[in-house]
């Protein structure tokens, strides 16, 4: 067995310092950081009383400009980049939309990024159901976990134009596993979800009730007919598909009963997995159904279910039962709020719930669960692009830092274990500020997607607001991690976004636009202005960069030039507004 002290190991982060530069010895500085980080806060509460728009669901008819492509990028990837922006822009709505939904090819396997001492999995080959090996169990343990969570990074990063991720990540934070020993189990469950993110949510749910993850983590392979285990029967009512719903009584949650509960555990019983952590290359994880574990009566339903019974179908019964539950309508409005919640805002009024979640959940129902069509017709919505349904989400984790990488367009590497060890410091970074793929902190997946009040304010506090600005400065400035370098090219990154680099108003415009989901203010626009040309007349910039075009080998005019755009960069990501999405 795997040692446990080595199986529970976490990565220490090497978090970036602050740079210690003139602009950040500023008079007051730590009034002022106090003064930014807090109206960021105070910005999204006011957002929160101005409420949710309370525009439909008609097509959106409206401008088609960067801020409404930016808008729906941002909502719909993780931080699209500005050649991304303007792409959308270009093509409009209804083709990104498609481009967006576009059928993808599953990814090449995770593979072997640098152990040498796997006899099965020779470096740069997939260990996907590949055996173990006696006396290294604990070092192939390491690096199989460590490449998927580089594997998955990557996957973000290399993203483009569509929906996948996002909609992976919300159906990991709806279909929580965590905990998972297992790595080829813990892949399965990630495929299943990417194979299905816009697919269909009544075949996910089957599917997932017998994946080896979800036996894992909520006990059903211990699930047999003398001992039926009630755990994912709970959650699987509770979490997944149709919601409690009001207290009605003792033992009675307004969309199912405890009688539920037990009936279904019933159905669920006899499934188990098999060949986990195989030394045998011929004996590969999978499920098994076992009859004589299986509860073979007759299991009543409540009147909740209109007083359904599901005769025994062995291994199909599960499917039967799973049926039964969908038939219920409250099944399509409880995960098309989640899909509002995730998308648009967390706030979900009886106005929202009128104009937006009852007609999505009737067209859900109309397509038998198909998830894309739902969302492509909220993601078209006039709700959708209302201003109040913009910059009002507070970024998680995973959005700030893929954002950043993605949208400064950082260097990097090029050999295959480099490339694995720099995913793999990303992974962690998010982890760090409270979001780490694979181990969700309950069943529940993250509270800023289900706990009120709070909601999307649980991803800010004093502390991870300090450490994503040094995460921010880090990758405007650069830094070093066991020799792998984190760093924008600024000079690059101003020439791909900015129009007009040699007018300073034309680049804090710019790089506003293509970072913020919101227009400053004239004000904010002056402040960072001070940023990049601190009490010098506009000409002044100019100057300086025709001299950097005339001269772009001189080493003490590129460092000038850098250092002031770098700060730009800076001041941008610590603004409140950087922080929204």
């Amino acid at each position: 067995m795997i040692a446990q002290a080595t199986k529970r190991r976490k990565k220490k982060v090497h978090l970036p310092q602050l740079p210690d530069r003139r602009y950040l010895r500023l008079k007051n500085r730590r009034q002022w950081m106090a003064t930014i980080f807090g109206s960021g806060i105070r910005q999204f509460d006011k957002l929160q009383q101005l409420g949710p728009s309370e525009k439909g669901i008609d097509p959106y008819t409206g401008p088609w400009t960067y801020q409404e492509a930016g808008h729906l990028l941002r909502r719909t990837t993780f931080g699209p980049t500005h050649q991304m922006i303007k792409d959308a822009v270009t093509n409009g709505l209804d083709a990104t939309i498609d481009q967006l939904f576009a059928p993808q090819p599953q990814p090449p396997e995770p593979v072997n990024p640098y152990f040498d001492n796997d006899p099965q999995v020779p470096v740069g080959e997939s260990w996907v159901d590949k055996a173990w090996t006696a006396g290294v169990e604990d070092e192939i343990y390491m690096y199989r976990h460590e490449s998927l969570r580089s594997w998955l990074t990557g996957l973000v990063l290399d993203e483009g134009v569509s929906i996948r991720e996002k909609m992976t990540l919300f159906w990991h934070n709806h279909f929580v596993v965590a905990d998972i020993d297992e790595p080829t189990a813990l892949y399965r469950y990630i495929k299943l979800l990417r194979s299905h993110a816009t697919g269909n949510f009544k075949q996910l749910t089957k599917d997932i009730t017998i994946d080896p993850s979800m036996l894992y983590y909520l006990n059903g392979n211990e699930n047999i007919a003398d001992e039926p285990n009630e755990n994912f029967a709970r959650e699987l009512l509770e979490l997944f598909t149709i919601g409690k719903g009001p207290q009605a009584g003792p033992g009675d949650y307004t969309n199912y009963t405890e009688q539920d509960v037990v009936a279904l555990a019933k159905v669920f019983t006899g499934w188990h997995i098999e060949n986990e952590f195989s030394f045998d290359p011929n004996y590969v994880l999978g499920v098994s159904f076992s009859p004589d574990d299986h509860d073979n009566s007759t299991k009543q339903l409540s009147a909740r279910f209109n007083n359904a019974t599901i005769p025994p179908n062995g291994s199909e019964e599960y499917k039967d039962a799973i049926d039964i539950i969908f038939q219920q309508p409250e099944v399509a409005r409880f995960i098309v709020r989640k899909l509002y919640r995730w998308f648009v805002y967390y706030d979900i009024t009886a106005t929202t719930e009128m104009n937006v979640i009852e007609p999505l959940a009737q067209m859900l129902i109309a397509n038998n669960y198909e998830i894309a069509p739902v969302l492509k017709t909220l993601l078209k919505s006039e709700h959708f692009f209302d201003t109040l349904s913009m910059g009002c989400m507070i970024k998680s984790p995973a959005d700030f830092i893929y954002s950043a990488v993605k949208q400064f367009d950082l260097i990097r590497p090029v050999q295959m274990k480099d490339i694995h060890y720099w995913n793999l410091e990303i992974f962690y970074i998010t982890a760090y500020i409270g979001q780490e793929i694979l181990s969700p902190p309950s069943v529940s997946g993250w509270k800023a997607y289900y706990q009120a009040p709070g909601y999307y304010r649980w991803w800010l506090n004093s502390v991870n607001l300090t450490v994503r600005g040094q995460i921010t400065a880090g990758v405007i400035f650069g830094y070093m991690v066991d020799n792998l370098l984190f760093k924008t090219v600024v000079l690059d990154y101003l020439q791909a976004v900015v129009d007009n680099p040699a007018d300073p108003n034309a680049v804090v415009n710019d790089f506003a636009k293509a970072l913020l989901p919101m227009p400053l203010t004239q004000s904010q626009k002056d402040f960072l202005k001070s940023i990049l040309i601190p009490g010098l007349p506009d000409f002044e910039w100019t100057v300086e960069y025709n001299n950097y075009l005339n001269n772009p080998g001189d080493p003490a005019i590129v460092m000038s030039l850098e250092e002031k755009i770098q700060n730009l960069l800076y001041f941008i990501t610590i603004l409140p507004e950087y922080h929204l999405s």
